[in-house]
């Protein structure tokens, strides 16, 4: 079947686009290219995947390329993801995580696309949760404009589903990791963590490392999308292993998956204003509706972004 994956250049999302050209999908990706990247693609472009460079801030762009597209399946990675940015710039960051959501599904809409998947975050929304781990029906705080132009965008894939039909449902991910991601990037901890441990580089923390967040390998999320594609499942659904680990466990995890053992001790920086101290997800109704759960351990996970291990 034809399938759109905006963002599709991207980390999550070319490893996205890879999956279902796998299993013999037809897909366009829409990227504007501005984090995602041309090599991310090299293999899925040899395979036959089409790439449009296109700003989702562009209605008129998206929809011309809905149209050549035809797409059955939607899959909505387009996102600016920067904690800070969206605090020091928020009209920019709604612009892009809210009206760009707009703009794709008044284009899924008019094509007549059967499904819409999208995604959204976990910790992002709930902010300091007082149930951890945290379930979907949890009152939503964020506690940064990012997490809250997520939640107005869940809200639109809702709204288009009862005002004009259109099948929607949102992914709330953890914290998610693994190859592909940028290790000079501003989302990422792993990335960067691990770039770090292979340049020789002392790892920054913002603040004292006991903040704790629920990591998630990012071929378990491709998994998710590809479930919660094949169902009916609307509404939120987390997609998280359920755990939480610290940051400075996280470095003890790497450090143990470096066979060289050559993590260095980390440098301490002041917490960064809008970031959640602790964060872990419900995956319960994942499991119980989508049949879905993380099946790759965090040190199992981290010996695969690391090369040669």
């Amino acid at each position: 079947m034809e399938c759109v994956v905006t963002g599709g250049a991207g980390f999550i999302g070319s490893n996205l686009v890879d999956a279902l050209l796998e299993r013999g999908d037809g897909v366009t990706v829409i990227d504007d290219l501005s984090n995602g990247s041309r090599e991310n693609l090299t293999g899925a472009l040899e395979r036959g995947a089409t790439l449009r460079v296109i700003d989702v801030r562009d209605p008129g762009a998206v929809t011309e390329a809905f149209r050549a597209a035809e797409p059955e399946l939607v899959f909505h990675l387009a996102a600016q993801v920067d904690v800070r940015y969206s605090v020091e710039r928020p009209a920019d960051d709604a612009a892009v995580n809210v009206l760009g959501a707009i703009a794709v599904l008044e284009a899924a809409r008019m094509v007549g696309a059967r499904r819409v998947v999208n995604s959204s975050t976990g910790g992002g929304l709930y902010g300091e949760a007082g149930i951890r781990p945290t379930p979907e029906d949890h009152p939503i705080r964020p506690l940064a404009p990012y997490g809250q132009a997520k939640l107005a965008a869940e809200g639109y894939f809702e709204l288009y589903t009862r005002l004009h039909g259109l099948s929607t449902v949102s992914l709330r991910y953890g914290n998610v990791y693994g190859p592909r991601q940028d290790i000079h990037g501003e989302a990422g901890v792993v990335a960067i963590f691990t770039g770090c441990a292979l340049e020789g580089r002392r790892p920054t923390v913002f603040g004292d490392g006991h903040q704790t967040r629920d990591w998630v390998e990012v071929g378990d999320v491709v998994r998710a999308n590809l479930l919660a594609a094949d169902s009916d499942v609307t509404g939120a659904v987390n997609i998280g292993a359920g755990r939480e680990t610290s940051v400075l466990e996280l470095i003890g995890a790497l450090d143990e998956a470096m066979s060289s053992g050559s993590m260095l001790e980390p440098e301490f920086a002041p917490e960064r204003r809008g970031e959640v101290r602790h964060s872990s997800l419900d995956p319960s109704r994942a499991k119980r509706e989508l049949g879905w759960e993380a099946g790759v351990d965090l040190r199992q996970g981290l010996r695969r972004v690391l090369p040669g291990r």
